[in-house]
């Protein structure tokens, strides 16, 4: 009998000076990979980055037929991730996320309960549209991203590592939505708005989409280089006056609170929570690697503060009344707290 072939040694795991190396280059690569596909949006993919990379959860916001889907599944491709789009509408059940149990024959002559896994069970999750579904539904997918494991009849499982949820919304109708309650809406580490593109752009999408087929992208990453780069991200060392300064940008934003500025309690029904501060520090982190820098400044919380808080930060009627944005307060919070 011959022996069984020689198998090819393992790649050797990456050391952490390989890893920022491969950092440094990764935003600049994924810009060039994911504009085969997707024009324009730079700040969005960027946001995106920086979400997978710090391991968090994304709520995208914008009007429809702005390519979301597309852009999450081109995402997903660059990144070798197993990708599941699930459309989110009324009548959805948590079951019908996480997965059921079927009755189901077996060789000897009987009957056993065998247990058939929901979309979730995927890398990347896209949400379209959450706000269509009830509470009961939305919570179950919630759950996940915040456990990483499903339960179903007592039985608990592990869900696939890495695992992103991107979650879609359409601002333009809000009849028969379920808009995500405020500790719902705190899960997710970005808030990331897609706008229209500029007539250049445009002219480049429509001129891309009527001719022939695209070029296919390259991957760049694994999920376990993914994993890998998360870990050295959260080694990244931060400096306690650059951690106070986020601390004191979030607590900036909540009113009643005696030393915030007098537009807070003027505008502000309901602010920033801890999370908010532990987002802005671990996306700052991140985006210190992106830019190939391997300390945190005051800029890279900056460069965050608008995307973690712009979904944490609820502006009151009399905000509204006066045509207030909630982008609004929070630049205003900027030129209000200083480093």
């Amino acid at each position: 009998m011959s022996a069984p072939p020689d198998l090819p040694p393992s790649p050797a795991p990456l050391t952490e000076r390989q890893i920022v190396e491969l950092l440094a280059t990764a935003r600049q690569r994924l810009f060039a990979e994911v504009g085969k596909v997707i024009v324009g949006q730079l700040h969005v993919i960027d946001e995106m980055l920086i979400a997978l990379l710090s391991g968090g959860h994304c709520l995208i916001t914008g009007a429809p037929g702005l390519a979301k889907t597309l852009l999450i599944k081109t995402v997903a491709d660059v990144c070798h991730l197993s990708f599941q789009r699930i459309q989110f509408t009324p009548d959805l059940m948590p079951s019908d996320i996480t997965g059921t149990e079927i009755l189901e024959d077996t060789p000897e002559g009987g009957r056993q309960l065998v247990f058939t896994q929901g979309p979730v069970f995927a890398n990347m999750i896209l949400a379209d549209e959450i706000n269509r579904t009830p509470p009961k539904t939305q919570a179950a997918l919630l759950e996940a991203m915040q456990e990483h494991q499903v339960t179903v009849n007592g039985k608990t499982m592990h869900l696939p590592e890495p695992f992103f949820v991107l979650a879609t919304q359409n601002p333009i109708e809000q009849e028969g939505t379920y808009p995500l309650p405020e500790a719902q809406l705190d899960r997710f580490m970005l808030n990331i708005v897609i706008d229209y593109l500029s007539e250049d752009d445009e002219v480049s999408v429509v001129t891309r989409t009527t001719a022939g087929k695209g070029e296919p992208v390259q991957r760049l990453f694994t999920g376990d280089e993914l994993l890998a780069f998360q870990q050295v991200v959260r080694k990244v060392p931060i400096a306690e006056d650059v951690a106070r300064y986020a601390v004191r940008l979030s607590a900036a934003s909540r009113p009643g609170r005696e030393g915030v500025p007098d537009f807070v309690n003027q505008w502000i029904s309901w602010g920033a929570g801890t999370r908010a501060s532990q987002n802005l520090v671990l996306g700052a982190k991140t985006r210190c690697l992106l830019h190939n820098r391997t300390h945190v400044t005051a800029d890279d919380i900056r460069a965050m503060a608008l995307p973690v808080f712009r979904h944490r930060i609820l502006v009151n009627y009399k905000a509204e009344a006066e045509g207030v944005t909630v982008e609004q307060v929070i630049a205003k919070l900027l030129e209000t707290v200083k480093v």
